[in-house]
């Protein structure tokens, strides 16, 4: 099939869902697997997720293999690409200029995810898919603007547990073809699997014989070994602890292995029972890599009289959610404050930060109110500071400053001359952004005043909270009036990824107790924004088309042709909106 008939065909499967029998069946199945992701066509937007662990096992067993290939193809305009299991570009090696641009314009860059979710049909998205080599070229691209690339796409697998480690792309013109970029991936990735394997046999070894030398030094204790796919825990661990305990204190340790041996950390499993982890460096000098070993302590709390034990085991007033990552940040905070040690929360705006502070400070401290100073406060520079001067100086201040990352450094150099000195005077919880950072402001001057910094969960990484969130929210609200969602609209809360997080679900509530003070929500009463599920943050005027075609579709009973009629536009550009905005109806 030539370029041209490739690019007809793909336009014919976009406009009218048509399917050239001609397109290879890996490319034709990718594009049916878009479509339903809802991934635009017209514009690739792929989200940034989080910067590269270039430490990672994956990042060390390649290095070499990726530059030698990089070295061999510093004269012509190939990009050398490493990506995780989840599709983040993990690096990316190129010595052309012109490419560099052209891919920076697609956001084909470390940190961006290119996994099919996001970028459709790919040479790096579709392999990870199908966990098999393939060659994307031209047209056969989801999106329109990388029309001009070939990429190939090979997975990269861990030749001991046989889990999906990444991917190797090697990116190029289209003119310039695809088969030997495919060849050459190939024969790259199967060097990256055999030093996966090196690296595996002596990091494993390594890490059995630290456990085994631990559990002969400490029969009584529990211990707990993790390495690149390998879990180890002793008999007396696993006896004390029942499975959904087990399963959160992997999650826990998992979270811990960054721990040096002189710390370790205290946290109440699901069943009630506390524990603490301790670290140990138990390793022959340089063979410790990922790998981490633990003391796992069970606390004996029978001798204080408590409450029947709740899965929610920090029981802040006002702050509800039991998902593992929730719960985790809450203990870290409440544990910071009830040891009056000065905490930052980082996190999405909307996520609670503050008010976890706040209940935390209350919980801990309930004769003391915690004073609280946000942006807004210091645009009046000088009173806000004199007000904050003046809170410092009482007896056992209680002191929670939000936003810091929003302030101008002169307000924050300010503030922090204030702070500096009073760590043992009182307590202080500040609020940053979760991209903070980057922010050498705030992390020159600010952040060495605080012992902790704990990071809050977005809400669309909790999803499952909203069964906690929604009822306690609309009590609010309805100020105690009988109000609930019925399965279909609470289903549709969490299909929804809730950019603003937690504030924003409160105004979606708003509206709907504004509508309706009793009974029973239905899916068609929640508001258009919940019921729109696209996949890019829409502008100002695409926010006003979306609510409008909504608010015509309910008019005209679903009808998509009348709703169409009624707004003035065509048939087709309503089913094009539809679907841009994700409006499910």
């Amino acid at each position: 099939m030539t370029t041209k008939d490739m690019h007809e065909a793909r336009e014919r499967f976009l406009t009218e869902h048509d399917l050239d029998r001609t397109v290879r069946e890996s490319i034709s199945t990718s594009w049916r697997r878009s479509e339903l992701l809802k991934v635009r066509a017209d514009r690739l937007d792929p989200p940034f997720v989080r910067e590269p662990n270039l430490d990672s096992p994956l990042v060390s067993a390649a290095a070499p293999v990726l530059q030698q290939l990089a070295d061999g193809l510093a004269d012509e305009p190939v990009s050398v690409i490493l990506t995780s299991a989840d599709g983040v570009v993990l690096t990316r090696i190129s010595a052309s200029n012109r490419l560099n641009r052209a891919l920076d314009d697609v956001q084909l860059a470390p940190g961006y995810s290119y996994s099919e979710e996001f970028a459709g049909t790919n040479g790096i998205g579709t392999t990870l898919e199908t966990r098999k080599p393939t060659l994307v070229t031209g047209p056969e691209h989801y999106a329109d603007c990388l029309e001009q690339l070939a990429c190939a796409g090979v997975p990269i697998i861990h030749p001991i547990s046989g889990t999906l480690v990444g991917a190797l792309d090697l990116t190029g013109w289209v003119e310039d073809g695809g088969p030997l970029l495919a060849t050459l991936a190939k024969s790259a990735t199967n060097q990256i699997e055999g030093r996966l394997l090196e690296q595996s046999s002596a990091a494993q070894t390594a890490l059995l014989n630290a456990y085994l030398r631990v559990c002969r030094r400490l029969p009584q204790a529990g211990v707990l070994a993790l390495g690149d796919d390998v879990v180890l825990m002793n008999r007396r661990l696993r006896r004390a602890l029942d499975t959904q305990d087990q399963a959160a204190l992997l999650e826990y340790a998992v979270d811990s292995t960054h721990l040096t041996a002189a710390h370790s950390l205290v946290t109440v499993l699901p069943s009630g029972q506390t524990v603490r982890l301790s670290c140990t460096d138990d390793f022959p000098s340089g063979t410790r890599g990922a790998a981490a070993l633990f003391h796992v302590h069970l606390l004996d709390t029978s001798a204080v009289p408590s409450s029947p034990v709740r899965r929610n085991a920090v029981a802040l007033p006002g702050i509800v959610g039991t998902s593992s990552s929730w719960r985790r940040s809450c203990e870290q905070i409440a544990r910071c404050v009830r040891e009056r040690q000065w905490v930052v929360v980082s996190g999405e705006q909307g996520t609670g930060r503050c008010a976890t502070l706040k209940a935390a400070a209350e919980q801990y401290d309930p004769h003391s109110q915690p004073r609280i100073f946000t942006t807004k406060d210091f645009r009046n520079r000088s009173a806000a500071l004199a007000a904050l001067e003046h809170e410092l100086d009482q007896e056992h201040f209680s002191i929670i400053i939000r936003d810091l990352d929003l302030l101008t450094e002169p307000q924050l150099t300010a503030i922090a001359e204030l702070l500096q000195g009073r760590e043992h005077a009182g307590w202080v919880g500040a609020t940053i952004g979760s991209n903070t950072d980057h922010d050498t402001t705030v992390g020159a001057l600010i952040l060495p005043l605080f012992g902790q910094t704990v990071s809050v969960p977005a809400l669309r990484h909790r999803i499952e909270d909203l069964h906690d969130l929604v009822p306690l929210l609309l009590r609010q609200l309805s100020r105690g009036d009988e109000l609930s969602l019925s399965p279909p609209a609470m289903r549709q809360l969490c299909k929804y990824n809730w950019p603003g997080n937690v504030e924003q679900l409160r105004q979606i509530l708003h509206e709907v107790v504004q509508r309706q003070r009793s009974g029973i929500v239905a899916v068609d009463q929640l508001p258009p924004a919940c019921r729109a599920l696209s996949r890019h943050t829409l502008t100002q005027i695409e926010a006003l088309e979306r609510d409008a075609i909504v608010r015509s579709l309910e008019e005209n009973h679903r009808n998509k042709k009348a709703a169409a009629t009624a707004l003035g536009i065509s048939r087709a550009t309503i089913y094009r909106k539809i679907n841009e905005f994700g409006i499910d109806l």
